[in-house]
């Protein structure tokens, strides 16, 4: 037995299968790294189930709603990684989860939320469902009497500058995006996922704790547009496109309802100025500072790379 281990019992991760730069699979890279066992649950048996078990985890078919299944996922494991993509049923699962690892007896349950959360009170909440779903779940954890971490990101390098701003890019040199100018402070779900490692890893210091999570600055996109012509040697400009507009371009992308209306929700905050927010926790956590918008940019730049224009 390494240090590491400090139990045999595997440390359940949620959402595991998800993609490249989501949280539960490279949280499951890190802690299997660090010596522990992990238990990775995934919607479904495919390719990516596949992975993680060449990674060398434990790998559980689940749904975060189905008690029977939490049950299966959840017993004999005495630490768990909560996270859930955007979801109407998001609450429902929360709940879910930490009822069956309440009946179970967890020592450490680390909750997944959003740093808006922190701006929300019974009075003050915001255009989002997925937003007032996550106070809500917050609510609920902290009644629960479970062993609680929350860890609340600001919004993602992953989501807005790469999934959503990339076509731009590729296409026509240009961040289009409705943020105007507000400034935002964009973290990587990568290092999101290296600071839940370490809480995972010991959490007894940090149960009941609130970490709240940026990148290493905040800026507007007139900056970051700098940022990304300097990381890929050709000038990149911001474009603020209106709101409604690209609100109705994710739907006819196929983005759910209540997607586009937390991602415009988002968007909108962005405008009020509501992300421009800086803390050093990631760097107290983990003693290494949150990757920075141009070695980001210079890591995906394949994804940049130009292609002619985007198909419709």
């Amino acid at each position: 037995m390494t240090a590491n281990h400090k139990h045999d019992n595997p440390i359940l991760v949620t959402g595991a299968a998800g993609a490249v730069g989501g949280i539960g699979r490279n949280l499951t890279e890190f802690l299997l790294a660090r010596g522990h066992k992990v238990r990775a649950l995934v919607r479904r048996e495919d390719e990516r189930a596949e992975a993680l078990r060449r990674l060398g985890a434990e790998v559980v078919e689940g749904d975060l709603t189905d008690l029977a299944s939490m049950h299966s996922a959840i017993e004999g494991c005495g630490r768990i990684y909560f996270g859930m993509s955007v979801s109407p049923a998001y609450l429902e699962a929360t709940i879910n989860t930490a009822a069956v690892a309440r009946h179970h007896g967890v020592e450490a349950f680390v909750n997944m939320s959003q740093m808006t959360v922190t701006q929300m009170s019974i009075t003050e909440t915001t255009d989002s469902p997925q937003h007032k779903l996550h106070w809500l779940a917050e609510q609920a954890l902290s009644w629960s009497g479970l062993p609680v971490v929350t860890v609340r990101p600001t919004v993602f390098l992953e989501g807005f500058f790469l999934q959503l701003a990339a076509p731009g890019v590729r296409a026509s040199d240009e961040l289009a995006l409705p943020l105007g100018g507000g400034k935002t402070s964009p973290i990587s779900a990568v290092d999101v996922a290296r600071a839940v490692a370490v809480i995972l890893d010991d959490p007894a210091s940090h149960i009941g704790q609130i970490y709240d999570l940026t990148g290493p600055e905040s800026a507007d996109l007139d900056h970051y547009a700098r940022v990304f012509s300097e990381a890929l040697g050709r000038p990149i400009r911001y474009r603020d496109v209106p709101l409604p507009a690209w609100s109705e371009s994710l739907r006819q992308a196929g983005f759910s309802e209540h997607l586009v209306r937390h991602l415009s929700a988002m968007a909108e905050l962005t405008r009020q100025g509501r992300y421009d927010r800086m803390t050093d926790t990631m760097c107290k956590l983990t003693g290494e500072a949150p990757t920075n918008m141009r070695d980001f940019v210079k890591l995906h730049a394949a994804e940049f790379k130009q292609r002619g224009p985007a198909h419709s």
